[in-house]
C-alpha cells in the first residue's frame, strides 16, 4: 500500500481531491517513570532544556501521527490534509492527540 501523505494546509498543491473519507485521529497518551521525572524536576531549579520530557513528547507526537495514518489507511486514504495537534500534560502525564481530514488525492492534470 502506498504511504500517507500528511499535510497541515487544506490542499496539496499539484494534486486534486476526488474523495473525503473523513476526521481521522491519532491519540496516545503517556507518563514519565518516577525516578526520571524525579531527576528532570532538579532541573528546573537551574533552568534549561528537559530533555527527558523533550524527548517524550517527541515520541508521543510520533505515536500519535502513526496511529492517524493507520486509521486513514483503514479508510482507504492516500493522505490526510488539515492535520493539526492538540496536547496536554498533567504532573507527568503528556496525551497528544494528531488528527485531520482522510482523503484520497490525484495528480492534477494539466
Amino acid at each position: 500500500m502506498e504511504e500517507i501523505l500528511i499535510v497541515t494546509t487544506n490542499e496539496v498543491a499539484g494534486y486534486r481531491i476526488t474523495e473525503v473519507y473523513g476526521e481521522v485521529f491519532g491519540l496516545t497518551t503517556r507518563s514519565r517513570n518516577l525516578f526520571s521525572s524525579a531527576g528532570q524536576q532538579m532541573k528546573t531549579v537551574v533552568g534549561g532544556e528537559i530533555n527527558g520530557y523533550t524527548k517524550l513528547q517527541h515520541e508521543t507526537r510520533e505515536t500519535s501521527i502513526d496511529r492517524m495514518r493507520e486509521e486513514a489507511k483503514a479508510k482507504g486514504a492516500n493522505a490526510i490534509v488539515a492535520m493539526r495537534f492538540d496536547s496536554s500534560t498533567f504532573q507527568n502525564i503528556d496525551s497528544v492527540a494528531a488528527y485531520g481530514t482522510a482523503v484520497k488525492i490525484e495528480k492534477s492534470k494539466g
